[in-house]
């Protein structure tokens, strides 16, 4: 069922408003990768180091999400389009007031970060690839979820029996078998860094 009848309400406080108060530029960084890489890990240690920084942002957590938001959607292929795609409206909300907004979702398909990056500005979603082997990610396997997946007691698990489609083309890559998670945030930082000084 759509929504009918409504209509979008712009506010008088505009997104540079927002930016100039906070003295930041609002961006999305959506960290990918399979289940175990180090998504959210990452993600939360680059939360503290920009709030170090006098940086304002707030980390949207997959497994958060879905205690609340997206408590009501399973793990099918639809029900995980419509996790994301309900996640990256609620990106979006956050990057309109002002917050460098941190996602940290497995978002196994490019068709639906894809259509999270064209409802944005130009330059304002970071997409980061959090690579980190099958094998790697099986051996962390902090929640047990690998090895429900290989006796079939979860179907449809992103590596294991449904696909993950890696980055084409994404702003960084981290490397997070290779790296630390404090290396892989400086390489974060690093980035971010450039990136405001163009």
């Amino acid at each position: 069922m759509k929504s009918t009848n409504t209509v979008w309400h712009q506010g008088q406080i505009t997104q540079p408003d927002r930016e100039k108060l906070l003295n930041q530029k609002a961006v999305l960084i959506w960290f990918t990768g399979l289940s175990g890489s180090g998504k959210s890990t990452i993600a939360y240690a680059l939360e503290q180091e920009l709030h170090q920084l006098g940086k304002h942002c707030y980390v949207l957590d997959g497994d958060n999400i879905r205690h609340g938001l997206n408590g009501n959607l399973g793990f099918s292929q639809s029900d995980r389009k419509e996790n994301i795609r309900r996640i990256g409206e609620v990106a979006k909300l956050f990057v309109d007031a002002g917050l460098i907004t941190l996602s940290a979702f497995i978002s196994p398909f490019r068709s639906d970060r894809n259509a999270i990056r064209s409802k944005l500005e130009e330059g304002r979603f970071i997409e980061v690839y959090v690579k980190c082997s099958l094998a790697e990610c099986e051996k962390r396997d902090v929640k047990g979820l690998y090895r429900k997946a290989r006796k079939n007691e979860i179907i449809d698990f992103t590596g294991i029996s449904s696909p993950y489609e890696e980055p084409f083309d994404p702003e960084l890559i981290v490397e997070s078998d290779k790296l630390a998670v404090e290396e892989a945030v400086r390489k974060i930082i690093e980035f971010l860094k450039k990136k405001s000084n163009n």
